[in-house]
């Protein structure tokens, strides 16, 4: 980002209580107006992610998601309404997210991500939150993100466990290093709470904020694994695999 967009003052007034964050000041904020995040897909985690990113600021969403609105969407997916239902979920979100900001610029795509789209949509953002159901999308943005070196962050979750990892092609293990393969167990349909999808979320979201603006430490070379029942939380390490066939000829 060599020059930074300047700020209105109502984006000043706006996002002020965390502009007074330590090392964000205004230049944070600019950055975060300045960034494009491509956010798979907008459910109880994606569309979380997708409300907290536009309420921080981020100055671009492209968000990917086919469908329309499910009475069973509603227990989670906070950019879904009652109002809604039968109607196209991007076209949903999209509303919403204007709604809370109209700074943001919103480009809905009403498409779950494939092989056939990955690159393209990847390609045009600066870092990509993964929140698809379906290990095919994780692993077609997976592939795209290591190709076009853009940080992917990973969040998944199911009934009162979630797990959290933000990858840096080049640098830490990709997601076909923690998976090899498509997982045998892993379900299109299973349990879960919105409280639940929206606390990895909130976390998703903290990831993009701290990779955008500089501040922190993100979460790398290691995989946060919550049980929610217990309040077990924990940092576990991962590493890369030296014959991983999508990322082992990358280097930083």
């Amino acid at each position: 980002m060599s020059e930074l967009p300047d700020l209105s003052n109502e984006e000043r007034s706006r996002y002020a209580w965390q502009m007074w964050t330590p090392d964000i000041g205004e230049e944070g904020q600019q950055r975060l107006k300045a960034s494009s995040v491509l956010v798979s897909r907008l459910g109880g985690v994606g569309g979380t992610v997708a409300y907290y990113l536009a309420a921080a600021g981020v100055g671009k969403l492209v968000l990917a998601h086919a469908g329309n609105v499910k009475p069973s969407d509603l227990n989670r997916q906070l950019l879904m309404t009652t109002n809604w239902l039968g109607n196209s979920r991007i076209e949903s979100a999209a509303r919403r997210l204007k709604e809370l900001n109209p700074h943001t610029e919103i480009v809905p795509v009403a498409e779950n991500i494939s092989e056939e789209n990955a690159e393209h949509l990847v390609s045009q953002v600066d870092m990509v939150v993964d929140a698809a159901p379906l290990f095919s999308e994780r692993f077609a943005m997976n592939a795209a993100c290591v190709r076009y070196r853009k940080p992917l962050i990973e969040s998944a979750m199911y009934d009162f466990s979630a797990q959290l990892t933000t990858i840096l092609p080049g640098t830490t293990p990709c997601l076909s290093c923690i998976y090899p393969d498509d997982p045998a167990n892993w379900k299109r349909e299973f349990p879960v709470f919105g409280a639940v999808s929206g606390t990895v979320a909130s976390l998703a979201a903290v990831e993009v904020i701290k990779l955008i603006t500089g501040v922190g430490s993100p979460l790398t070379g290691q995989m946060l694994w919550m049980n929610l029942r217990d309040m077990d939380i924990r940092k576990l390490p991962i590493e890369r695999r030296s014959d991983c066939p999508i990322c082992a000829s990358t280097d930083s």
